[in-house]
């Protein structure tokens, strides 16, 4: 007995290698990614929370560390854009081998991992000098993430230049703060 194949929506483009998720699927793959983004944001700032307020104002900080209360926001709005950047490339590739989207999304999820680990190497373990250590490679895993998603979708390419322009801050910041703390 063999069922009949479905018929592809017509309101879903064909993609990559035949990639095309219908509209229910796309949705709930936003949904993953953006709760995906939270879960790490709440648990870097979890840890973040741990020295925030003891032992974060204890360190001699250079002139353009920014007020304390930018960085929530700040960093809510990246997420954010980090989550529709993966989600509209994961919507031209999926996650196939063959599309490229395996090779993308593990990328993409080795700057996440190490976007988390910065937190805990930074407030956790109270170690500037393991955060310059994690966001070097940091700000180069989003720069390559950048010029992996430009080619499947432009617009993703663009929503990750944020992160990457505050982690070269944060870069600046966390080697600074180092230094005037060694």
């Amino acid at each position: 007995m063999s069922f009949p194949s479905p018929t592809p929506d017509p309101e879903t483009p064909r993609t990559t290698a035949g990639f095309a998720p219908n509209h229910r699927t796309k949705f709930f793959a936003l949904i993953a990614f953006l709760v995906l983004c939270l879960i790490i944001s709440s648990a870097g700032g979890a840890a973040t929370a741990t020295s925030v307020s003891d032992w974060y104002p204890t360190l001699i900080k250079p002139f353009f560390n920014p007020p304390n209360w930018l960085f929530g926001p700040a960093w809510s709005l990246i997420y954010a854009l980090i989550a529709i950047s993966g989600w509209r490339v994961w919507c031209k590739v999926g996650l196939q081998a063959n599309t490229g989207g395996r090779a993308v999304f593990t990328l993409y999820g080795a700057q996440l991992v190490l976007n988390l680990l910065w937190s805990f190497l930074f407030f956790g373990a109270q170690s500037p000098l393991a955060g310059l250590i994690d966001i070097v490679p940091l700000l180069m895993l989003i720069i390559a993430n950048i010029v992996l998603f430009w080619p499947i979708d432009r617009l993703a390419g663009w929503l990750m230049v944020p992160y990457a322009i505050w982690v070269g801050y944060a870069t600046m910041l966390n080697s600074a703060i180092w230094w005037l703390n060694r």
